[in-house]
């Protein structure tokens, strides 16, 4: 007769790996990828301010539903200043800055722009966390973003002339890099959808507000190809791409997850040539190829 042990052994599910939070991460910078040139379609037939806000209303109801349907615990008086900034960042700040911005400037200058998002990311996590990197870390942000205004500054005719747009796409660029600082360390409390589904759900009444004064103002008469990205915008770029990049973020080192972001330019880059037919000049690839390198010179100076 064998003996049976009444002791209880007790197993914990294994941590994940960094090589997964990387995967999280890729996923969605893959989706974030088409933001740029989608929402370039997009505003030939729809306003602006339709497609940022009213992206953010179908999301809204995409994530009250699950909310819902999984009945998950509200969050805490602190956290909800938390999610505020996230949804200032990330759902009102970059999609409606973007839409106006990408009315009159090609998708590929748009994305050699918004290429500084990686190192400002990194900026603002280092501001937020307190962390003290090397001098050389400071140096490479400063270089990128300072790349980053001379392609804009000659691509808009010369020194001395700053095109609205730019202005837009870097407020842009701050904006988001706010809402991916805070919604990364946000995320590790209550989880990677649930904070970007919060942030849709608290910032839904202003957003619907401002889309139903888009509609007023001009109805919406996209075409077919138009809505398709008004749709994957809405339900990808505003929803879904989020619930892959904070699990990434999540998981970490949230450092290392966000050089992953360092290949998005590029993808969107190619996707204005493959799927818009722009044309991508000298000027574009040195301009995105030396915001690129100073973004990963930032990132990978604060990881040493």
């Amino acid at each position: 007769m064998s003996v049976k042990s009444s002791a209880t052994v007790e197993t914990s599910a294994p941590l994940p790996s960094a090589s997964a939070g990387l995967g999280w991460g890729f996923v969605g910078v893959v989706a974030f990828s088409f933001t740029v040139p989608f929402t370039r379609v997009a505003v030939g037939g729809l306003s602006p301010l339709f497609i940022g806000s009213g992206r953010a209303v179908v999301a809204a109801l995409l994530a009250g539903v699950a909310l819902a349907a999984t009945r998950q615990a509200l969050p805490s008086g602190t956290q909800w200043v938390r999610i505020l900034v996230v949804a200032a960042g990330v759902v009102f700040g970059f999609p409606v800055l973007t839409s106006y911005a990408l009315t009159t400037t090609p998708a590929s200058h748009g994305a050699v722009v918004v290429a500084l998002l990686p190192a400002a990311t990194a900026v603002v996590a280092v501001l937020r966390t307190g962390e003290r990197p090397a001098r050389s870390f400071w140096l490479f942000s400063l270089t990128g973003a300072l790349a980053a205004v001379v392609f804009a500054l000659v691509q808009s005719g010369g020194f001395g002339r700053v095109h609205w747009a730019d202005l837009l796409l870097f407020g842009a660029v701050l904006a988001a890099a706010v809402g991916y600082a805070e919604g990364g360390l946000l995320a590790r409390e209550i989880g990677s959808w649930q904070t970007v589904s919060w942030a849709l759900v608290l910032s839904s009444p202003l957003m619907l507000a401002l889309a139903g004064s888009a509609v007023v103002d001009r109805a919406p008469s996209g075409t077919a190809v138009e809505w398709a990205c008004f749709a994957y915008l809405s339900v990808v770029s505003m929803f879904l791409g989020f619930f892959a990049w904070y699990r990434g973020l999540a998981i970490g080192p949230m450092a290392r997850v966000s050089q992953v972001q360092l290949v998005q330019p590029v993808m969107s880059i190619c996707w204005a040539a493959l799927l818009l037919g722009e044309h991508i000049g000298w000027l574009t690839l040195a301009g995105g190829l030396a915001v690129i390198a100073c973004a990963s010179g930032a990132v990978r100076t604060r990881l040493g």
